[in-house]
């Protein structure tokens, strides 16, 4: 039985990096019949947040990433803890330390001088029961480690990076606990792997460090330890890990921007996987389909705003016009949709984003636009040869005569056709006049143009 697990800590917004995580291992596992577990990794008591989960949660429900178990949570399962810690304890794979953090300092800055793995060696894992247990009594300051063998090699395949070795001795005696209220993540994370019997953990690759530690207490456990596939890291262009300081990273900030829930979805599957076809669109099911953990890259994926813009601009073509203005309505002044239908139809074929609906049509909604005269020149055009050709214009429209048939005249139907545009919107790049003036109608037409002529006096 396939199981997989999507394991967020709810610290910070649900980012991109955070949702393939959550989108490989929930695709692999509807391809194989199996089973998504979602499991909130919330024991960092400081760092966590409701409002973070609920927004993970509203995310995941955004994009179609349905669960079939959870959410589970970290902080509601110490019980589970407590009793798979006892074991640790009992059975002798762990045990109490009470090194100070000066004395686990001065002996990691002793073992870098030394040209060593500045790792816990051991000091407190041979300490006599009774001493232990005098130190509880007296409560000295402690926490458990996980006793790690010497000088043994964990090895995995990972099956996007093939066989991956770790000495132990690289390790050192690593902390799994404060105490038995306060679990470390190598601890909890294993023994909820464990326990749900997860069959593949697909993650990033950041957690390499972490699958040797979690190998050895599923083992100790006598748990049987999953397969692992470690995802590649995502870049941005530059090359460089994404942050905030090289563009957008949450995915709150992207449907605030007007994307739509199937193109982040398509977007993000090919950030680090390629089907091997020339096929870039994909819905849910063909995403599941098609895809496999063999056709993971190990190299890292770059983020391209571009791709992510393009794929977006495909599935707003796609859209009906009716559902594209409903949309659309949060980011336009309120109006009767059929009148907003009639504007957002000029820009239907435009768009690659909703929000850019704001900038590209506030002409609409403007009594009197402000513009540079300048704009308002086609080429090399004098002010008596505009102030013309907006005259001409001007009453051809209001005879309700064919423009096109006007501009046709001119050695260049830019000299009417550029003008006219610019007053009627005020701007560079617009829709087509004619179709602008279709939505504006006569009456505010003519006042437009009649401000233009006014502006070049």
């Amino acid at each position: 039985m396939i199981r997989t697990r999507f394991a967020p800590s709810p610290t910070g917004p649900l980012h991109i990096g955070t949702i393939r995580t959550a989108l490989f291992p929930f695709l692999f596992s509807q391809k194989n019949k199996g089973d998504f577990i979602l499991r909130i990794e919330d024991t960092d008591k400081e760092r966590s947040k409701k409002e973070w989960e609920e927004e993970l949660l509203k995310g995941l429900d955004w994009l179609g990433i349905k669960w079939n178990e959870g959410p589970f949570r970290q902080s509601e399962r110490n019980e589970l803890y407590k009793k798979q810690l006892e074991k640790l304890i009992e059975d002798g794979h762990a045990y109490y330390c009470f090194c100070s953090k000066e004395e686990v300092e001065a002996q990691k800055e002793h073992l870098m001088a030394l040209g060593e793995a500045p790792v816990y060696r051991g000091k407190c894992r041979d300490l006599p029961k009774e001493t232990v247990n005098k130190y509880l009594k007296e409560g000295k300051p402690s926490v458990i480690r996980f006793r790690t063998p010497v000088n043994q090699v964990v090895s995995f395949d990972d099956i996007i990076r093939s066989k991956i070795d770790n000495n132990t001795d690289t390790m050192g005696d690593f902390v799994i606990a404060k105490d038995f209220d306060n679990f470390l993540f190598n601890f909890t994370c294993a023994v909820d792997d464990m326990l749900m019997e997860i069959s593949h953990v697909i993650r990033g690759e950041d957690h390499i460090p972490n699958t040797p530690k979690q190998i050895l207490i599923i083992n100790a456990l006598g748990g049987k330890e999953p397969k692992y596939a470690h995802l590649p890291l995502i870049l941005g262009t530059d090359k460089k890990k994404m942050s905030k300081r090289t563009g957008k990273t949450s995915l709150n900030e992207y449907i605030a921007e007007g994307y739509l829930p199937e193109a982040v979805l398509n977007f993000i599957a090919f950030l680090g996987w390629n089907p091997g076809t020339p096929k870039e669109i994909y819905t849910m099911e063909e995403l599941i389909n098609d895809f496999s953990l063999e056709k993971i890259q190990k190299s890292a994926a770059i983020f391209n705003i571009d791709k992510l813009d393009w794929i977006n601009g495909l599935y707003i073509r796609k859209m009906p016009l009716m559902e594209l203005t409903e949309k659309c309505l949060p980011y336009l002044p309120q109006k009767p949709i059929e009148e907003l239908s009639k504007i957002v139809a000029l820009y239907h074929e435009r768009l690659k984003k909703l929000s850019e609906i704001t900038e590209l049509t506030d002409y609409f909604f403007k009594d009197k636009l402000e513009y540079d005269k300048e704009l308002l020149r086609w080429k090399d055009m004098s002010d008596e040869e505009l102030k013309s050709s907006l005259e001409k214009t001007y009453d051809a429209i209001d005879n309700n005569e064919d423009i096109m048939e006007l501009a046709n005249k001119e050695d260049n139907r830019g000299n009417i056709l550029w003008p006219l545009r610019v007053a009627l919107t005020g701007k560079k790049n617009s829709a087509g006049p004619l179709d602008i003036i279709n939505v504006l109608g006569k009456e505010k037409t003519l006042k437009r143009i009649k401000e233009a002529i006014e502006l070049i006096k």
